[in-house]
């Protein structure tokens, strides 16, 4: 197995019209997805080989996410069912297309309801990557499960991949989000975050990439707590990404943005299948590489971003390379 994520498979709830704040919403419509679950929706549509391990209700709508997997060629052998919690469920409010507002029902959700002892372990042992996000920390027993599953997965000679995706909503507060965020850096080889997210891990009021120096300080602080690669989404506008051998800003694309909703997960996925490419990835590490990759990337969230949805969303190898291919010679 090439790319195995832990994690949330929901139902997202996405309003009919963009333009709304949530009180405002007047109708949703019910859409695969979920962090994890995207990027290996997405890692499998870039050609990789991808396999899911979570909790989902058994419930029709637990059922039909199953369903949307297995079509689409992620290994589901990890995917469990819950008889005693429904399949998680998020609602979106769009204000405009770039964000996106959410509220999430699980009280309790079966995605947190994942035991260390459901863990597959030869998908674990396998696997040449290893993705989570925060989501699966928030609560027990799924914080424990997925604290194995890194572990089995280091143990084995994974390449580790964390998002931080952090939602306030699902947290008692930030400084238990920032808790066990910092539990989980030693233990990460390559950190996903935005620039809030940044901040948060910095205990500073923002960085951008107005300030390269300040971002380059937050990011070169995170990095001395444990990843080898922490890579910056900035949305539209591209990303940013420092290991020991230097750092970069990779600019994005132009387009005509629908739904920027899960453009980041399709970034990870993107990202993620290419650096599992490289036989000794750290060693292969440089700013000339990790600029094609984060291209491709950037590429990945950029097409995602031209339609509704996430997983409906999501492009295909051939799509990235021929949107390259376009815009290659283009200013971006």
């Amino acid at each position: 197995m090439e790319i195995v994520t832990l994690g949330e498979l929901l139902i997202d709830m996405f309003p009919m019209k963009v333009g709304q704040a949530m009180g405002e919403v007047e109708a949703f419509t019910p859409k695969p997805g979920g962090a994890p679950a995207n990027v290996a929706v997405a890692a499998r549509r870039l050609g990789r080989k991808s396999a899911f391990i979570g909790k989902v209700g058994e419930d029709l709508f637990g059922t039909y996410l199953k369903e949307v997997l297995d079509k689409e060629g992620v290994d589901t052998r990890g995917l469990h069912f819950d008889p005693e919690a429904r399949t998680t469920m998020a609602i979106i409010a769009m204000p405009d297309e770039n964000s996106a507002e959410f509220v999430f029902y699980r009280n309790p959700g079966a995605d947190h309801r994942l035991e260390a002892d459901e863990l597959d372990s030869s998908l674990l042992a396998e696997t040449k990557v290893f993705h989570f996000g925060s989501l699966s920390l928030t609560d027990e027993p799924a914080r424990t499960a997925t604290l194995e599953a890194v572990k089995l997965a280091k143990e084995a000679g994974a390449l580790i991949s964390y998002d931080l995706n952090y939602r306030p909503a699902l947290w008692k507060n930030p400084d238990e989000a920032l808790i066990e965020a910092e539990k989980m850096l030693p233990l990460v080889d390559v950190l996903k975050v935005n620039e809030e997210e940044v901040a948060l891990l910095c205990g500073v009021a923002s960085v951008s990439l107005a300030d390269r120096d300040g971002l380059a300080d937050a990011t070169g602080q995170i990095l001395g707590r444990g990843p080898t690669l922490v890579v910056v989404t900035f949305g539209s506008q591209g990303s940013y990404f420092r290991f020991a051998g230097g750092g970069g800003y990779v600019p994005g694309f132009k387009v005509d943005t629908i739904d920027a909703v899960g453009c980041g997960d399709a970034f990870t996925a993107g990202m993620l299948s290419q650096l599992v490419e490289m036989p000794d990835w750290r060693a292969e590490l440089s700013e000339t590489r990790l600029s094609e990759i984060l291209t491709f990337a950037n590429a990945v969230g950029a097409l995602t971003s031209l339609k509704r949805g996430v997983i409906t969303a999501l492009p295909y190898l051939n799509e990235v390379n021929q949107f390259l291919d376009e815009r290659n010679d283009y200013e971006r």
